[in-house]
């Protein structure tokens, strides 16, 4: 990465840091994904049950291989347990994985959702939550932060999933009620009741979608 976007990077991390943590949240920077993993691991204690969103930003930086192969309760929705069942274990998990679709440059963030687990987990349940998001998601506002989530994020990831969706062919948000859509819930967190049951780990490099 060039040496004055990585410089522009860690200043602006600096005032989402401070957006979030005006909102009763914890944020942290990492000027790559190496020291992003070694963030997360030292927050998460060995022996922590935790379960995860669909997200793509903590398998990129090693997140979710790094705990499935260390001493934890790592809740796999792909194992074991019956799909369901695992979601609704998740939601009693000490640590919450997740990521932003958006996130504005005073701190709140954006996130959408189909079957609503991953929104609905970062609101409430898990006693911690730990998102990962790369400075390609940062937004001047909350208008800008939700234009990404519905025109970017929504149709590459209805595109990663093979659904038939408008925006999936089109490449932007139609404002479709299609039976695959997965905008069916809209998450603004803009500030957390319970303090630092958030944990936001911001990382100079492009991640997620």
């Amino acid at each position: 990465m060039n040496e004055c976007i990585k410089n522009r990077n860690e200043k602006l991390a600096q005032k989402v840091i401070k957006g979030i943590e005006s909102r009763n949240m914890k944020g942290y920077y990492a000027k790559d994904k190496e020291e992003a993993l070694n963030i997360a691991l030292n927050l998460i204690p060995e022996g922590s049950s935790i379960s995860k969103g669909g997200t793509m930003s903590a398998n990129e930086i090693g997140l979710v291989e790094a705990l499935k192969n260390g001493n934890y309760n790592y809740i796999n929705k792909d194992g074991k347990l019956e799909k369901r069942a695992a979601m609704l274990a998740g939601y009693d998990a000490d640590y919450y994985l997740t990521s932003a679709n958006a996130i504005t440059e005073d701190g709140v963030m954006v996130n959408i959702d189909g079957n609503s687990n991953r929104v609905s987990a970062i609101a409430q349940g898990p006693k911690h939550v730990v998102v990962i998001v790369g400075m390609n998601k940062i937004c001047n506002d909350v208008d800008s932060a939700m234009k990404r989530a519905r025109n970017v994020a929504a149709p590459i990831n209805a595109q990663r999933f093979e659904l038939s969706t408008p925006c999936a062919k089109t490449g932007s948000c139609m404002n479709c009620k299609s039976p695959d859509t997965i905008c069916c819930q809209f998450l603004i967190t803009r500030y957390s009741r319970h303090k630092d049951r958030i944990h936001v780990i911001l990382v100079n490099d492009t991640l997620g979608f």
